[in-house]
C-alpha cells in the first residue's frame, strides 16, 4: 500500500556468505509494491574491507537517510559501514551482530556442547563454501528442494580475509537496531541470535524458519524492515552493554 511507505528513508539489503544479492529478490520486490527506495549490495565476501567500501558506495548514491539491513555475515558488514552518518538504523537478520575487535571467526570459534555446526569444508586457496550435500539441511531447510539445490550449486565463496576481519567500531552502539531470529536456523544458532540481539539492544521479533528466511519469508523480513524506516525518526539509541572481547559466540554472553 503506498500509504504504508516513508518515502525519506532509503534500504540497502546486504546478503551475506554462500549466497549473493539475488537472494534478497523476493524481499525487494515486496518494498518496492510499497514504493520504498530499495537498493541491493553485490558484496564479492572476499574481505570486510572490500565490502564495506562496496556498502558505502551505495549510501553515497542515497540523498535520503539509510537503513542497512544484513543478513548472516552481512550484519558484520552492515556493524563497521553503519558508522556512516546518513545510516539511520540496522536491521540483523538472522545475522552477525559483533563488537569492537570481533570477527566472524573470533564469534563462532568456541560452539557449545549440542550446537548445530556448519558443514563448511577446509578452506581452499583462501577461501571456504559449504559441503553441498548438506546446505539444504543447514542453510535453506524451509525452501523447497529444487531452490535449495540450486543455491547449493551457485554458492558464492567465502573469502578467508572476511572470515577473519573484525569490527574497527560497533555502529549499533550508536544507531537503533531491529533483529530477527530465524528460530530454525542450522547455521547461526537460536540461541546465539537472541544473545547477540540482547547485547545490541535490537528491538527484535523471532519468525520459525531457516538461516534461509529471508527467502522463505520474505513477508515477515520487509515487516521488520519497514517497522525499522518508520521507527528511525523517532527512536533513541539505548544503552548498550560493554562485554570486551571475545565473547563465544555459540555461548550466551555474560
Amino acid at each position: 500500500m503506498a500509504g504504508d511507505t516513508v518515502t525519506s528513508v532509503s534500504i540497502i539489503l546486504i546478503h551475506g556468505d554462500f549466497v549473493d544479492g539475488s537472494s534478497w529478490e523476493p524481499v525487494y520486490n515486496i518494498l518496492r509494491k510499497d514504493d520504498y527506495r530499495v537498493s541491493v549490495v553485490q558484496n564479492r565476501t572476499l574481505s570486510l574491507t572490500d565490502d564495506v567500501a562496496a556498502t558505502k558506495r551505495v549510501i553515497a548514491r542515497e540523498t535520503n537517510s539509510v537503513i542497512l539491513v544484513g543478513h548472516s555475515y552481512g550484519g558484520v558488514v552492515i556493524t563497521e559501514a553503519g558508522n556512516d552518518p546518513k545510516v539511520a538504523g540496522l536491521v540483523y537478520i538472522a545475522a552477525f551482530a559483533p563488537d569492537k575487535g570481533e570477527s566472524v571467526a573470533s564469534l563462532v570459534k568456541n560452539p557449545a556442547p549440542g550446537a548445530p555446526i556448519p558443514p563448511i569444508l577446509p578452506a581452499q586457496d583462501g577461501y571456504l563454501l559449504l559441503d553441498r550435500t548438506k546446505f539444504a539441511t543447514s542453510f535453506a531447510a524451509d525452501l523447497p528442494k529444487e531452490k535449495a539445490n540450486f543455491m547449493a550449486d551457485a554458492q558464492l565463496p567465502w573469502g578467508l580475509g572476511a572470515w577473519e576481519a573484525p569490527v574497527t567500531e560497533a555502529a549499533w552502539r550508536s544507531k537503533p537496531s531491529w533483529y530477527l531470529v530465524a528460530t530454525e536456523d542450522r547455521m547461526i544458532p537460536p540461541a546465539a541470535q537472541r544473545a547477540m540481539s540482547s547485547r545490541v539492544g535490537a528491538r527484535a521479533i523471532e519468525v520459525k524458519g531457516s538461516h534461509a528466511i529471508h527467502v522463505s519469508k520474505p513477508d515477515a523480513v520487509a515487516a521488520l524492515i519497514k517497522r525499522a524506516a518508520k521507527g528511525t525518526r523517532a527512536s533513541t539509541p539505548k544503552p548498550k552493554r560493554s562485554l570486551g572481547i571475545g565473547a563465544a559466540y555459540y555461548v550466551p554472553f555474560p
